[in-house]
């Protein structure tokens, strides 16, 4: 679904629900979050599967713009997440949300190359959480989806770019081991990219799309690349 420039469905219910506050978030910001209903991916360990396949929302974007404006100066951003975000056309929304005086940070599976690549150029973003699923060769069994190329754009844009972002991969052995983190390891290292990588242990809730508990065995953080920054989360 996108937003039309001249029916823009502001007032479509496409936001599943609205996390009023965060510290956690979005780095050094107090923010809130805003989960966009649907995505474009079916990943076996996320937890979020009632906004993935979520065909609507409970809130729509003239809603949170209402809900924003009660939270100038009580805020400083706003996260935009999932589902996936960019899986509509958010450059009008995010226009509205600048104007109003929040930044904005959005995490991102990487697969809508052109819409977030457009969102960066006109100044709307401020920072990208970009999650780097798993290696090309298991990209696929992974995420259930045959977008390695269009990550693979984005990754390289937001590298040459400049824009502040960081590369993430949710860890959980029976589906990414360390081999498969090294690989990733050395694309970012290959491409350029010199910040902070981020592992994220998969979050156990008891539901999620997979149907997967708790991997068994930990990762080994002696096998794992020292080229570039790990942080552990």
């Amino acid at each position: 679904m996108s937003i039309n420039k001249d029916n823009n469905l502001l007032n479509t219910k496409i936001v599943y629900d609205i996390t009023k506050f965060t510290h956690l978030d979005f780095p050094d910001h107090l923010s809130c979050i805003i989960w966009f209903a649907g995505c474009n991916m079916r990943c076996d360990y996320c937890y979020n599967q009632a906004i993935v396949f979520a065909k609507n929302g409970s809130h729509s974007l003239d809603d949170v713009i209402e809900f924003l404006k009660t939270r100038i100066g009580l805020l400083d951003g706003v996260v935009l997440s999932g589902g996936e975000a960019t899986d509509y056309d958010l450059a009008q929304f995010c226009t509205q949300i600048k104007a109003l005086g929040f930044k904005i940070k959005l995490d991102t599976n990487g697969t809508n190359f052109q819409r977030l690549k457009t969102l960066c150029e006109s100044s709307l973003i401020d920072y990208v959480a970009l999650d780097y699923k798993a290696p090309e060769y298991k990209f696929q069994q992974v995420t259930k989806s045959s977008k390695y190329e269009e990550f693979s754009k984005s990754l390289h844009y937001l590298i040459e770019s400049g824009i502040d972002f960081e590369a993430r991969t949710t860890v959980h052995t029976d589906l990414i081991d360390e081999q498969d983190i090294n690989a990733i390891i050395k694309d970012l290292k290959a491409r350029g990219y010199n910040k902070k990588y981020y592992l994220q242990n998969f979050l156990d809730t008891g539901d999620n799309i997979g149907k997967i508990t708790a991997s068994k065995k930990k990762i080994d953080k002696n096998l794992l690349s020292d080229s570039i920054e790990i942080v552990f989360r």
